[in-house]
């Protein structure tokens, strides 16, 4: 549970954003072509999840899917 934890906190939100940015941008202007448009897309996801601030791996992990439940819950 340590790991959904981290990732719903906003440490771990922002980190979700970044990583998912990372990806996109790496995608599109490094790699290119059909492998860099599904890395795009790949990175949407976390981009997406940090933003909407949900936390995709809690649940199977027993916690909640939105990130402020999460928070909640743990204090």
């Amino acid at each position: 549970m340590g790991f959904a934890k981290f990732m719903s906190s906003g440490l771990g939100r922002g980190l979700r954003i970044v990583v998912g940015l990372t990806l996109i941008v790496i995608g599109l202007f490094s790699v290119g072509g059909t492998g860099g448009i599904i890395l795009a897309i790949v990175g949407a996801v976390p981009l997406l999840a940090g933003i909407f601030d949900v936390c995709l791996f809690a649940p199977l992990f027993g916690g909640p899917l939105k990130g402020a439940e999460a928070r909640a819950k743990a204090q």
